[in-house]
């Protein structure tokens, strides 16, 4: 083993680089040293003063650390008493314990996590070591693996198989079969031997010591990886955001129009697409860019051709959206209805009753079941829907009135085409005169049949010289509602 212990993963190599995008550096506060950082070339006695500064330091620390949880706990409710859980999902397993927030438990996390995350880092900075040709021949033979996975599919499945058996299982036998060691001089060195018992431990994977090196470069490098991740998502969001979230309309629409066209064309020529080569084409490119001579080539193409045309083009896209991009500016309008509402008294006069957003019928679903009809007694006080706003000063009675009664399928009214356009309830005698249990009438027989009543109209059907009606009567009126901006705040 090497002095820095086989069964710690651990980034060693240069620290994980951040990535800056134009106009979005932060500024950098200036890097305290730290302990991890000190040259090897101190004394035991001062290493021995360090080891107990740092003890001392970290009991300061749970001291801290226990003050502003007792801090926090008066401010904020940590308990789980007065913080809302969430409900258990059915079917779930009843072994998940999710906690709320603690600052202990946070602080305990965080130690145990930047202790096991170095495989991450080490896994990261290989992949930039490959991607920026520092070894050469392992570029290659990566883009020889690639080009034989892209023409030959069906070896996909083959390659974390051969990841674990080549990567994983054949070093482990090798640290536990290590070779001889011979001298130069020695005539009787000869290649590595399989056969044997274990002659070394087994490898294992332990999580680096707190406050060690170690541990120290894990925080360098979840540092940058925190920083890359907010350059990332910072860059994304100014680039993406502005061009989809119809903050300008009209290029957000063509934006749409012409993803929905690609779409259009994919779904037709997706199965006549050479996708291997495609796909072996960007990797190729991918990789070849991380070539440092490449990348200057391209930096120099960008300044001198590229970024003389940037305007020119993203003119050209302006004008094109300008021209084509037709929007309907005039906001959205409904028309909304009311019922006002009038009831017979019993001196015979009609007396307003209030305005409702239902017709009252007689076949109504509230008037069979005997309630009262719901709205308000005021004109003033009808309000547009939620969302809506009036787009007319006034009220417009409807002069249609047998069209909206013929829409409702509404029978047993009497509907006034002219004048102020009621619709009365028919006067039902029967219904008024019919009280508790109705018994049905023997049949009249002989001459007495002819000296019986003439049946009288029924309700549904009126007589010209009757001018008794129900005791409600209704008439619709209507107005121009348009949608409502939202505030921005709101939104």
């Amino acid at each position: 083993m090497d002095d820095y212990a086989a069964d710690i993963f651990v980034n060693r190599d240069d620290p994980i680089p951040t990535v800056i995008l134009d106009g979005s550096v932060p500024p950098r506060p200036p890097t305290p040293s730290t302990p991890a950082e000190h040259s090897d070339n101190e004394t035991p006695s001062q290493r021995k003063g360090i080891r107990e500064r740092i003890s001392a330091f970290k009991e300061k620390a749970r001291i801290q650390d226990q003050l502003v949880e007792k801090l926090l706990a008066q401010v904020v409710p940590l308990d789980d008493a007065q913080i809302p859980q969430d409900e258990p999902q059915k079917g779930g397993s009843s072994g998940v314990v999710r906690p709320n927030f603690n600052l202990t438990t946070m602080s305990n996390n965080f130690r145990r996590f930047n202790a096991r995350i170095g495989v991450v880092f080490v896994f990261q900075a290989r992949v930039i070591r490959l991607l920026s040709w520092r070894n050469p021949t392992h570029t290659l033979s990566f883009l020889a693996i690639f080009t034989f996975v892209c023409l030959d599919p069906y070896l996909l499945p083959l390659l974390p198989l051969t990841i674990l058996l080549i990567g994983v299982l054949v070093p482990s036998f090798v640290a536990r079969h290590p070779a001889a060691e011979f001298s130069l001089s020695s005539e009787q060195a000869i290649g590595y031997s399989p056969h044997g018992p274990p002659l070394a431990p087994a490898i294992t994977v332990k999580p680096v010591k707190e406050l060690s090196r170690d541990f120290f470069r894990n925080m360098r490098d979840l540092q940058n990886s925190m920083e890359d991740f907010s350059q990332l998502h910072d860059g994304i969001i100014r680039l993406v955001v502005p061009r989809t979230n119809f903050s300008d309309e009209a290029l957000s629409s063509a934006l749409f129009i012409s993803i929905f066209t690609l779409c259009l064309f994919m779904s037709i020529a997706a199965n006549v697409l050479p996708w291997r080569l495609i796909f072996l084409a960007i990797g190729w490119a991918i990789t070849c860019m991380g070539h440092p001579t490449i990348q200057r080539q391209i930096q120099t193409a960008h300044e001198k051709h590229i970024h003389p045309q940037e305007e020119k083009a993203r003119g050209w896209v302006e004008k094109w959206v300008e021209r084509d991009v037709i929007l309907d500016n005039a906001p959205e309008t409904r028309e909304v209805e009311i019922f006002e509402l009038q009831h017979l008294s019993n001196a015979g006069e009609w007396e307003p009753w209030l305005f409702s957003a239902s017709p009252y019928d007689p076949l109504s679903q509230a008037r069979i079941a005997g309630e009262r009809p719901v709205g308000t007694r005021f004109f003033e006080d009808v309000l547009p829907p939620n969302g809506w706003e009036w787009s007319e000063k006034k009220w417009a009675l409807d002069l249609w009135s047998r069209e909206w009664v013929e829409e409702r399928i509404i029978t047993g009214v009497e509907v006034e085409t002219e004048g102020e356009r009621w619709v009365y309830d028919i006067y039902d005698e029967q219904a008024t005169e019919k009280v508790g249990v109705v018994e049905q009438p023997t049949p009249v027989k002989g001459k007495d049949k002819a000296k019986a009543s003439p049946p009288k109209p029924s309700w549904e059907e009126g007589e010209d010289g009757d001018s008794r009606r129900g005791e409600w009567r209704r008439r619709r009126w209507v107005r121009l509602v348009k949608r409502k901006n939202i505030p921005e705040t709101t939104a």
